[in-house]
């Protein structure tokens, strides 16, 4: 969710999709990669559990988060959105004015 709602931040801002890919994952890659390293730490401290379900689990759940962060996050969901430029944020006009206009910020005061 960061990543997506950073890339669209700099997207109304700039209207320069490369540009709001790579800006949007410059911002939050720190953010998603240690969100992602204390979550692989947790996880991987439950194969120190003399259980060997618990072991399981944990090893499990390390390389899920691992395999999300970096391939998913940090690779695909970035590159899909460069493939598809101006067309990743195409909405059918009846949509996008029942959408609600919601920002955290006034416009112009970027």
């Amino acid at each position: 969710m960061f990543l997506v709602s950073r890339i669209h931040e700099e997207w109304e801002r700039t209207k320069d999709p490369s540009l709001a890919v790579r800006e949007g994952l410059a911002a939050t890659g720190k953010v998603i990669t240690a969100a992602a390293a204390i979550m692989i730490v947790v996880f991987a401290a439950f194969v120190l559990s003399p259980s060997r379900m618990l072991q399981q689990f944990g090893l499990g759940l390390a390389v899920a988060i691992l395999l999300d962060a970096l391939v998913i996050r940090c690779l695909i969901v970035p590159a899909v959105m460069q493939l598809l430029g101006r067309r990743a944020w195409w909405l059918p006009i009846a949509v996008a004015r029942r959408l609600p206009k919601v920002a955290l910020e006034r416009p112009g005061n970027g």
